[in-house]
């Protein structure tokens, strides 16, 4: 006889551990809560670990706000050398001496990585080509033509460095390849490499927030079950707390869940809002539109 699922509502910042893909732990958390439905963020690598938001329920519905948010992490990189993956996963293809390369140059290169640049993704992604993912391809030793696109490096910092190696700390947008990162910044210094380590640090707006590992989320629940795992769940709307909130009066929080836009006083001038009710539930998401009216966008079942 199956489980009976439960549908659980939250957001839930875990720890990925290494080795695991994020699919994977998503699946043991899944059954760890016996969640009904549940998804997660935005791929980290199995060679990476760090916060990996999962969406339980409801919060599947503002997933994308988690996945369009700035990232930051942690970076070790070995120079001298360059490999099909541009991390540790992958087969040596290049090596080059490591030659007069100290702090100062590197952070040199760090900060001519500063703001708007041009990256193009890496074969080894999760993008797809006429339906199938890249690292298929590049798995069958193919190459295909990729568009570079903008990312932004709001800010990156050098840690430590000796001789072939060095730690950075780095806040970027959505969408950064760290592995193609670290990649270019090899070719400017003029010997190639490869990330051997990487950890998000967090996933904006949670740069506060408590992680929790696999392990630790399993001691949990033998202790105290479901309830004690519920704990460690926040609120649905803590992924959009930079939204400004818009609270509906009874009428307006009936005819918005009709799918109608509503006239409201004091409303901003445009953008997207948090929908609360009259007694201080959590809505779900609106839009701003002329005439002084909010529309519903994507409204959670509660």
């Amino acid at each position: 006889m199956k489980p009976v699922l439960k549908k659980i509502n939250g957001i839930l910042l875990l720890d990925k551990p290494l080795h695991l893909t994020s699919n994977g732990a998503l699946q043991r958390i899944k059954r760890l809560f016996g969640a009904k439905k549940a998804g997660h963020t935005g791929s980290l690598d199995p060679l990476a670990t760090g916060m990996l938001p999962l969406c339980f329920g409801e919060a599947t519905k503002v997933s994308q706000f988690l996945l369009d948010s700035d990232k930051s992490y942690h970076v070790e990189v070995k120079l001298g050398i360059r490999t099909t993956t541009s991390d540790a996963e992958g087969e040596v293809i290049e090596t080059r001496p490591v030659i007069d390369i100290d702090a100062d140059k590197i952070e040199e290169v760090l900060a001519r990585f500063i703001g708007p640049i041009q990256q193009v993704p890496p074969m080894f992604s999760a993008l797809k080509h006429n339906g199938k993912p890249l690292y298929e391809l590049a798995r069958q030793g193919l190459s295909v033509e990729r568009k570079s696109r903008e990312v932004f490096i709001h800010s990156s910092r050098l840690v430590s460095c000796e001789k072939d190696t060095f730690i950075f700390d780095v806040d970027c947008s959505k969408g950064t390849y760290i592995r193609t990162l670290v990649e270019d910044m090899g070719e400017m210094l003029g010997c190639g490499g490869y990330v051997t380590g990487l950890h998000r640090v967090a996933v904006s707006p949670y740069q506060e927030n408590k992680m929790y590992g696999l392990n630790e989320l399993e001691a949990i629940h033998a202790e105290d079950g479901l309830d004690g795992l519920m704990c460690c769940l926040l609120p649905v709307d803590s992924s959009v707390q930079h939204l400004p909130p818009v609270k509906l009066s009874s009428s307006g929080s009936f005819y918005v869940r009709m799918g109608q836009a509503v006239r409201m006083p004091h409303l901003p001038a445009s953008g997207w809002v948090r929908l609360f009710s009259e007694s201080g539930l959590f809505m779900g998401i609106g839009e701003i539109l002329e005439g002084g009216r909010v529309a519903p966008r994507r409204l959670l079942a509660v």
